[in-house]
């Protein structure tokens, strides 16, 4: 399906959430029965359907595989991964696709409906619950104000996402088609003012409790977005738009929650409900853990590409220092027909039918560190930003450092995030563009996977279907 097709239509694209949720086995879903007889007119009626919405988004994020399609936000890390310098696709992977994002020689026709389409049928379906709320009379009204909320807060981490794989985007907000259906693109900048609000909006509308399926109780389970899951966005998205003073406030913010919030030896950051964690995805296909688990653990007896057909880049793989644990901890090998292949190992249950005690975590406290340490140095507090260095400097049982310039501090801080946030959801490929490093370090990286680098390749093209169909959406330059 097209974006044209997405924004065009009034489809009963917004019900597929609903239909998720019946099929599903998991707590955060669990309903009292199966929702019959759901219609446009109906569905915010009652706080069941209404909840099954937004419920359908986070079902549908968890399902979906990391290395096929690169649709969802899931595959995300993964498609990155290629395009940067933290994963290497095996030579035996003749994806032609995949190839395209490892070489950076991606085209409109092969990365035709890449995240483009799945991101803005996720839109569609929260500008249609936004409305829906919006004109609610039956909801309980705590319910209304965080499906809101939850609602603004998917907006933004959509438009988030959009806005730094194609840069300048079409800004939707409404479900009418008649206004989208001929939407020409935004200049990034509006793009971000929108996610800005969106994340102020939610963070006034979400809960400070974790809640059960029924937003009513509290539980320990974080697979609900939560007042803090919007401040963490906000805190990055203040920090990719230069806001150097809002994103250490927002990032301080979370991290004096130490009640809630702590950073957590390593072998536990990935735990289900472990104090790290800010907001994750609970696994929804039974007998499975993550999705991450399988796609980037390689298995002994079919070798690199049995699994994903990616492992550890040698850049990667030596950007770590010398007796650095998260290396030790969060890789792993196997050795294959005389090679040693190195893969991520932060999700380690990837069999069938083990225990779940895996979710999948899409915002934790060691990137709020790391995004007020950022903040700090901007603004010259170089103790501060060091200090906040240090906390995720211990956990890797690493000595603190003794920078003392702007520049050092900040490489320091890119090279923690390199060696910390690997395969999460894209962090080095937009950290790269976000600090201007990406000309440097791509045209050495791509050449050496046998591609060419030009700066055009920082960005996706827009599918050329949608070019095709509507003529206000221009291509970006270099496709």
């Amino acid at each position: 399906m097209s974006f044209i097709n997405i924004i065009g239509k009034k489809t009963l694209i917004l019900f597929t959430g609903l239909l998720s949720v019946t099929s599903s086995c998991k707590k955060f879903i669990d309903t009292d029965g199966p929702i019959t007889s759901i219609s446009g007119k109906n569905v915010y009626d009652n706080d069941a359907t209404s909840i099954a919405v937004l419920t359908g988004i986070y079902t549908k994020i968890s399902q979906s595989s990391v290395q096929y399609g690169g649709s969802d936000f899931s595959s995300i890390g993964y498609i990155t991964g290629l395009l940067s310098d933290e994963l290497t696709l095996y030579i035996g992977n003749t994806d032609p696709t995949l190839a395209s994002y490892y070489e950076n020689a991606m085209s409109s026709r092969l990365q035709n409906s890449s995240f483009w389409n799945t991101i803005y049928n996720r839109i569609y379906i929260v500008n249609s619950a936004i409305e829906g709320l919006n004109n609610a009379k039956n909801l309980t009204e705590s319910i209304r104000v965080q499906l809101m909320g939850e609602a603004k807060f998917i907006r933004a981490l959509c438009y988030f996402y959009l806005v730094n794989l194609y840069g300048d985007i079409p800004l939707v907000t409404s479900p009418d088609y008649t206004v989208n259906m001929s939407l020409s693109k935004s200049p990034q900048g509006r793009v971000w003012a929108q996610i800005i609000l969106d994340l102020t909006d939610a963070k006034k509308q979400l809960s400070a409790n974790f809640l059960d399926a029924t937003l009513l109780v509290k539980t320990d389970e974080r697979v609900r977005p939560t007042q803090w899951a919007a401040i963490a966005l906000l805190a990055r998205s203040y920090l990719y738009t230069k806001d150097w003073d809002n994103a250490e406030k927002e990032a301080s913010i979370l991290i004096e929650q130490s009640d809630l919030f702590a950073i957590e030896p390593l072998n536990n950051e990935f735990k289900k409900n472990n104090r790290e964690a800010i907001w994750q995805l609970q696994p929804v296909l039974r007998g499975w853990n993550t999705e991450d688990a399988k796609a980037y653990i390689i298995p002994k007896e079919y070798g690199p590409n049995g699994a994903s057909g990616v492992y550890i880049s040698t850049y990667l793989l030596n950007a770590y220092e010398v007796n650095d644990k998260r290396k030790s901890q969060w890789l792993d090998s196997i050795e294959f027909a005389g090679t040693i292949y190195p893969f991520a190992y932060k999700y380690q249950l990837n069999s069938y039918g083990q225990s779940v005690n895996e979710y999948n975590t899409v915002l934790r406290l060691s990137e709020q560190y790391l995004i007020r340490a950022e903040a700090r140095a901007n603004l010259e507090n170089f103790p501060g930003a060091l200090e906040d260095i240090k906390k995720i400097r211990e956990k890797a049982g690493l000595t603190n450092i003794t920078f003392t310039t702007k520049t050092e501090i900040l490489s320091a801080i890119l090279h923690e995030r390199q060696v910390e946030l690997f395969t999460e959801y894209g962090h080095r490929w937009f950290d790269l563009k976000r600090t201007n490093n990406i000309n440097t370090v791509m045209n050495r990286v791509t050449a050496d996977k046998g591609g060419n680098w030009t700066p055009n390749g920082q960005w996706f093209p827009i599918p050329f279907y949608d070019t095709q169909t509507n003529t206000n959406i221009q291509q970006n330059p270099g496709y």
